[in-house]
């Protein structure tokens, strides 16, 4: 998956909460575009109300799907 791929994902308007697949099989939320941050070679997703995060590496994603409204 590439960095470019993601961030237009983030910036689209209106947003559209997507969720991220990795090839280990964990499933990550992105409901808000605050709460993702796209580097070189990972993507950083942060849980609101929470210590939790994920660093997702791009390379071990497997698929961006939409979350259903």
């Amino acid at each position: 998956m590439s960095a470019e791929s993601i961030q237009q994902l983030l910036e689209k308007q209106p947003f559209e909460p997507f969720e991220v697949r990795m090839s280990h099989g964990e499933v990550h939320q992105v409901k808000h575009p605050e709460f993702a941050f796209v580097l070189k070679s990972n993507l950083i997703i942060g849980y609101p109300g929470t210590d939790r995060f994920a660093i997702c590496s791009l390379m071990h994603i497997t698929q961006l799907t939409h979350q259903a409204a």
